[in-house]
C-alpha cells in the first residue's frame, strides 16, 4: 500500500523504515513465537501493531472467531495487545489439553478488570490454579455436591412453584402480555440467597432483588474476555479509565452487599441467634481453620451468587424468548408431560428420566443459545508442545464453545432449533462432561476439566424443574406486533436476551388449582 500521499514530502524509503520499526516494537511486545526446538505457536491471523486482533472482534466476535477457526484450523492463535491467546474449537483438542493435561491447562490469567479489580484476586472463577483456589473450591463444594443438593432440593422445588405462580398472577391468566425475565431472575436469585444466606424475597420489586440482579448484569458487561484493551495493554492500566472506575465500583458493591450480609450473620451467631444452615454459616465457621480474611469471605460469597444466578437465569430467559415461535415443539412436549405426569400435579425431578423430549429441549436451548459464547479462559502454567505447536507458559487458552456448538459434523443444520437431536441422550450434563468420546458430549457451557463449573448439579436441577413446569402450565405465544429478535442480547461475557414480552396462557383450569396455596 502506498502511504506517501499522506505526506508527499516523505520518500517511500522512510515509510519502509517506519514500518520495520513498528514491526520490531510489535514483536518485542508480543514475546516468543517458537521454542528452543523450533516449534512455532499455532498459526493464526495477523493483528495490528500494539492492538493485535482486537479491532477485528466486532459486535459479534463469535462469528469472527468461527471464521478464523474455519480458515486456520481448530487450534489457532491470536494476539490481543501483548497477550497470546490460543483458541480451541474442537472437542477432542479441548479434552486432550484441558483434561488429559489438566495440570498444565487449569490455571487462570489474572485479568486486570475481572480478577484484579472486581474480585481483588479472590474470586473462585478467576483465581489461578493455586492453594487459594483449592481452598475456595473445597468450601464451595460442601454446598454444591450431590449430597448437599439433595438436602436443599425442597428449596429449589419451592422457588420453581413460586415462579409459575408469579407468572400466572402477573399475566392475569393469559390476558396480559408480560416480560418473564425479572421473574426468572428472582426465582434463581432466591434459590441462591437461601442456600448462601438463609433468606428469600417474595417480589421482583424488592430493593435487594433489584440490587443483586443489577450487580450481576454490570458484572457481565464489565468482564467479557475480549471486550476491552485494558486487560491486554499494560500501559493502559496506569491510566484512568471509565472501565476501571466501573470495576472498582462493582468491587465495592460486592463487598457492601455480600460482605455486609456475612457480617450480619456473624454478628447473629456471636449473639447466640439461631442461623439456618447455609454457605455463609459454613464460611464463618471455617474462617480460622482455612485462614480466611474478610475479603476472602466476601469474594467467595460474591462468586457464588454471580456464578449461581446469571448463567442459569440466562438459559431460562433464552428458553422463554425462543420457545414461543415453536408451537409444534410445545405441543409435543406437552403431550409427553400429560402422558407421564398428567394434569393433576406438577412434574418433579423423579419424572425426568421418563420425559426425554423435555430434557432434549433444555439441552438444545443450552447448545443453540449458550449464554457463555466463550468458555471462561484458562491459562498455561508451563510451556507445552501439542503436535509440534508451541503453547508458551501464561498463554490464555479459550474454549470456543460457539464454534463447537455450531459444528455441522456434530450437529446437522446447527442453526436450527431441533430438540430431537438430543432425544436419545439420557445423560445429565454432569455425566456427559465425563464421556470417553468428547464428540458425544451434549454441550460445553459448564466448562471442562478441573475448572468445570462447581454448580453444574444445582443448575441442572433448577433448569429441569422450571422449564418442565412452564411447559406443563402454559402455552407460550409470540406477540405478533412485538417480534423477538434473538440476535439482540444484554451482557458481554454472559448474554441474556434483550427485554421482550410474550403471552402465557394457562393450559387449563388445573394450573390455578395445582398452584393454590403456593406463596410468592
Amino acid at each position: 500500500m502506498e502511504w506517501s500521499f499522506l505526506y508527499p514530502g516523505l520518500a517511500p524509503s522512510i515509510w519502509s523504515v517506519a514500518a520495520v520499526f513498528v514491526l520490531i516494537i510489535y514483536a518485542l511486545l508480543n514475546g516468543p513465537r517458537r521454542d528452543s526446538n523450533g516449534n512455532r505457536i499455532p498459526k493464526g491471523p495477523w493483528g495490528l501493531p500494539i492492538l493485535g486482533s482486537f479491532p477485528f472482534l466486532t459486535k459479534y466476535p463469535e462469528l469472527t472467531l468461527d471464521y478464523w477457526a474455519r480458515r486456520y484450523g481448530a487450534l489457532y492463535s491470536i494476539w490481543l495487545g501483548n497477550q497470546l491467546l490460543v483458541i480451541v474449537s474442537d472437542p477432542k483438542i479441548a479434552k486432550e489439553l484441558m483434561v488429559t493435561h489438566g495440570n498444565v491447562f487449569s490455571s487462570r490469567k489474572e485479568s486486570y478488570i475481572k480478577s484484579q479489580t472486581v474480585f481483588a484476586g479472590r474470586g473462585i472463577t478467576t483465581t489461578p490454579y493455586n492453594d487459594r483456589w483449592r481452598k475456595h473450591r473445597r468450601i464451595a463444594n460442601t454446598w454444591l455436591n450431590q449430597r448437599a443438593l439433595d438436602s436443599y432440593s425442597p428449596i429449589l422445588d419451592r422457588e420453581s412453584k413460586s415462579l409459575i405462580k408469579a407468572l400466572l398472577d402477573e399475566s392475569q391468566a393469559g390476558s396480559v402480555s408480560i416480560n418473564p425475565q425479572p421473574h426468572v431472575g428472582r426465582c434463581i436469585l432466591n434459590g441462591m440467597t437461601t442456600i448462601s444466606f438463609g433468606f428469600r424475597f417474595d417480589s421482583i420489586n424488592h430493593p435487594f432483588v433489584r440490587r443483586a440482579l443489577g450487580i450481576n448484569r454490570e458484572y457481565m458487561n464489565c468482564t467479557a474476555p475480549m471486550a476491552n484493551l485494558v486487560d491486554f495493554i499494560p500501559i493502559l492500566q496506569t491510566l484512568p479509565s471509565s472501565l476501571y472506575r466501573r470495576g472498582k465500583k462493582l468491587h465495592r458493591q460486592l463487598v457492601e452487599t455480600y460482605g455486609g450480609l456475612l457480617h450480619e450473620i456473624e454478628q447473629k451467631m456471636q449473639h447466640g441467634v439461631e442461623v439456618p444452615d447455609c454457605l455463609a454459616k459454613t464460611i464463618i465457621e471455617v474462617r480460622e481453620k482455612e485462614s480466611l480474611d474478610n475479603l476472602d469471605m466476601a469474594m467467595l460469597a460474591s462468586a457464588f451468587m454471580i456464578g449461581g444466578v446469571e448463567t442459569t437465569a440466562a438459559i431460562m430467559q433464552w428458553f422463554c424468548a425462543l420457545i414461543p415461535a415453536y408451537s409444534e415443539i410445545q405441543i409435543k412436549a406437552q403431550a409427553e408431560l400429560d402422558r407421564v405426569v398428567g394434569r393433576d400435579r406438577l412434574p418433579t425431578i423423579e419424572d425426568q428420566k421418563n420425559l426425554p423430549f423435555c430434557r432434549a429441549i433444555i439441552k438444545e436451548v443450552e447448545r443453540l443459545y449458550n449464554p457463555l459464547w466463550l468458555g471462561t479462559p484458562h491459562s498455561t502454567s508451563q510451556d507445552f508442545v501439542y503436535h509440534g505447536q508451541f503453547i508458551p507458559k501464561d498463554t490464555v487458552v479459550v474454549l470456543n464453545t460457539w464454534t463447537m456448538h455450531h459444528d455441522p459434523v456434530r450437529h446437522c443444520n446447527p442453526e436450527e432449533f431441533k430438540p430431537d437431536r438430543y432425544i436419545n441422550d439420557s445423560m445429565t450434563s454432569a455425566e456427559s462432561a465425563n464421556v470417553a468420546d468428547p464428540m458425544q458430549r451434549d454441550h460445553w457451557i459448564f466448562g471442562v476439566g478441573r475448572r468445570i463449573c462447581p454448580g453444574i448439579l444445582v443448575a441442572e436441577r433448577e433448569l429441569w424443574l422450571n422449564i418442565s413446569r412452564m411447559l406443563w402450565a402454559f402455552n407460550m405465544h409470540e406477540i405478533p406486533e412485538e417480534p423477538i429478535d434473538l440476535k439482540k442480547y444484554d451482557g458481554l461475557s454472559g448474554r441474556s436476551p434483550a427485554p421482550f414480552r410474550i403471552r402465557l396462557t394457562p393450559r387449563d383450569d388445573n394450573v390455578a388449582r395445582v398452584l393454590e396455596g403456593v406463596d410468592l
